[in-house]
């Protein structure tokens, strides 16, 4: 019998760790109270989940975490509203429901054996994170060719994930590229917005796919910016995860045009989103 996709799994938090410094972002270590509702959520990178409270409610969440990541999974949250305010106010321990996985992850099938360049900004970097730690898996590596990965945030106290960052930089089979809009006394990395360090870079568009995730204006110009380059619009996927709502098409809030985020996506082509209303 199917499970009721209304119906969260229990869990509790485990751990938060705060990413910025303005402490409005932090993330959630989640662990399941069951082992079998831990067995049976089942994710790809690129897909979400809905987080919930009793009395509350509920909100939809980029999953941060790999599926290589076996013991937990990670939410990172921006404080922004009711629900995202209460959340950031608990301690570990506390319980929380989890709904999911939902949604399409990235195309993981077609990414096989290609380049990949991954742009990322602001606190969506999230999904993106994900898919990075699961592509750089001893497991998982093999399966890609290069990977560039350029992420941006207003300043340098906005980046996440900073020890990750560090210790990608220090690899050599993967590229990360930080910039940020702002940069303090301290900061000798790029300074400016991503697509300038995407066309400074110009990374070869045959045989490659790119993987977009952040803000919409972010992502209109990245758009823009790899058309230069050559990237066909079938080979830019966009996460539109700041679209996604109830996480199974039925409030009907996250349409664009024919197309359900919950449902459809979050995770589409340009190409499947250049006949649809530019809402995103």
């Amino acid at each position: 019998m199917a499970r009721n996709p209304y119906l969260p799994y229990p869990a509790r938090i485990d751990e938060i760790r705060v990413e910025n410094e303005a402490k409005d972002i932090k993330t959630f270590r989640l662990v399941f109270e069951d082992p079998t509702a831990a067995a049976a959520f089942k994710f790809l990178p690129g897909q979400f989940g809905e987080l919930s409270l009793p009395g509350v409610g509920e909100a939809p969440f980029g999953i941060a975490s790999s599926p290589t990541e076996t013991d937990h999974l990670l939410f990172t949250v921006k404080r922004m509203g009711l629900f995202t305010t209460e959340l950031q106010s608990l301690e570990p321990g506390t319980p929380i429901g989890v709904r999911g996985p939902m949604g399409k992850p990235f195309p993981w099938d077609r990414m096989s054996g290609k380049d990949l360049v991954i742009i990322g900004g602001g606190f969506a970097f999230t999904t993106l994170r994900s898919a990075i730690k699961y592509i750089l898996d001893p497991a998982h590596r093999k399966d890609f060719a290069s990977v560039l990965v350029i992420y941006g945030a207003r300043t340098p106290g906005e980046l996440m994930y900073k020890d990750e960052l560090a210790e990608w930089q220090a690899q050599k089979d993967i590229q990360v590229h930080l910039t940020v809009d702002k940069a303090d006394g301290s900061w000798r990395q790029h300074v400016g917005v991503v697509t300038s360090v995407l066309e400074e870079l110009k990374p070869p568009s045959k045989d490659a796919l790119a993987l977009v995730c952040g803000p919409p204006v972010m992502i209109r110009f990245s758009l823009f910016s790899l058309g230069k380059l050559g990237f066909p619009n079938d080979a830019i996927i966009l996460s539109l995860e700041m679209r996604m709502k109830c996480g199974i098409g039925k409030c009907g809030r996250c349409n664009i045009g024919g197309k359900y985020v919950c449902k459809d996506g979050p995770v589409f082509t340009f190409e499947e989103l250049r006949g649809l209303p530019a809402e995103y």
